[in-house]
């Protein structure tokens, strides 16, 4: 019989797949889930069974707007949530909602890869904008405004994937200053505005809500678990109104009524909060650690930053490296990691290298960095 399958990664026994951008089975929080259940469960409500109301169960909204704002630092309207189905569902809905076959988006380059597949489903035409060590470049969005119009510019402005960097407070004011000149909407992946270990992060785009041109994503798959396919989409109500009124909703109703239920709970009761909190310390104890093992492994010329809250480490090889041969290499070492070329549709960021934390612990990090250092080592004795 063969193999049943139950989970999206399937990790060969004794690869080191640095390229995971998910976490590991350790860290998922099984008891954590059990206590929420078992709580809501116990409140004899039956509603949690019923089709959802189209913008999210309310209850549950008021809970995470509460939540957001402690963690924001500033105030989250419950009015402005839109729950849905985890942040790829409400880029996809976007997309559909928001855009048609042709129109043009704007992206920072390099970008999270697979929303380029989310991109590509729905024909969109995907312009690319330059990134620096403070995030997309202003200036450069500016000449492209001069010459194309956006229905959207899609950004992942704290610690982006794949590239760690945090979009700057005052590029955060002139993008969206921007967005109501031109008159284009800013789709903001900030799955991990929550995850910093120590940075110190400028407010989130979703703050800027009630202006009416952000649409800012949220996921309890970065914070909770991935499996329980939960996020929300931040923004006036004015957009979200697109969203509650589409035939989607209208015939399935709310999305995910029932998992929401249950991190309703996981909030309420504390559950959520001590969970975040091991994950930052985790991840921030994982990253340092990775960190000073590159360092110790890989030649100097070898250069990348070390990120303070996310999932990503993106190293920077000398231009004209070949990231292919070296994968290839490490894949013989048991090691493997994200090229950059996944990540752009130029050759701009080919010499580059995305590498995660989420997935494995200490060790095993530290040992994909050592297998790491010997391919590297292997193919500049080649060249």
């Amino acid at each position: 019989m063969a193999e049943i399958k139950v989970a999206q990664i399937d990790m060969p026994p004794g690869l080191i797949d640095l390229g995971s951008g998910q976490p590991g089975p350790a860290l998922l929080p099984l008891a954590l889930m059990e206590k929420a259940a078992a709580h809501r469960l116990s409140q004899g409500d039956p509603s949690l069974l019923a089709y959802g109301y189209e913008q999210g169960d309310g209850y549950f909204r008021i809970a995470l707007a509460k939540f957001l704002s402690e963690q924001y630092g500033l105030p989250v309207d419950a009015r402005q949530l839109f729950v849905t189905a985890g942040a790829s569902l409400g880029l996809h809905l976007i997309c559909a909602l928001f855009s048609r076959p042709g129109d043009i988006i704007f992206v920072e380059d390099p970008t999270y890869f697979l929303a380029l597949r989310i991109f590509a489903d729905h024909g969109l035409k995907v312009i690319r904008l330059p990134m620096d060590e403070n995030g997309l470049i202003i200036e450069a969005l500016e000449e492209k405004l001069a010459a194309h119009k956006p229905v959207f510019i899609y950004t992942i402005p704290s610690f982006h994937n794949p590239a760690s960097v945090i979009l700057s407070a005052e590029r955060r004011e002139k993008l969206v200053r921007l967005s109501r000149g031109h008159d284009f909407l800013i789709v903001a992946d900030e799955v991990y505005h929550l995850l910093s270990y120590g940075a110190a992060v400028p407010s989130p785009l979703g703050g800027f809500a009630g202006d009416g041109t952000v649409l800012s994503l949220g996921s309890f798959s970065k914070i909770l678990a991935p499996g329980l396919r939960l996020g929300w989409v931040q923004a006036a109500p004015a957009l979200l109104e697109r969203f509650v009124k589409s035939g989607l909703l209208d015939s399935g109703g709310g999305l995910n009524p029932f998992t929401s239920a249950l991190v309703r709970s996981a909030i309420e009761l504390g559950l959520q909060h001590e969970h975040l909190e091991h994950l930052k310390k985790t991840y921030a104890h994982r990253m340092l650690a990775l960190g000073a093992a590159l360092r110790q492994h890989l030649p100097v010329s070898v250069r990348f930053d070390q990120p303070e809250g996310g999932f990503f480490i993106w190293l920077r090889f000398a231009r004209g490296v070949d990231i292919k041969k070296i994968l290839a290499l490490a894949r013989q070492n048991d090691v493997a990691f994200q090229p950059g070329e996944n990540f752009s549709g130029g050759r701009g960021v080919n010499h580059c290298a995305r590498l995660g934390i989420s997935y494995f612990e200490t060790p095993q990090l530290e040992e994909g960095a050592k297998r790491l250092g010997r391919a590297v080592e292997k193919y500049l004795e080649a060249i």
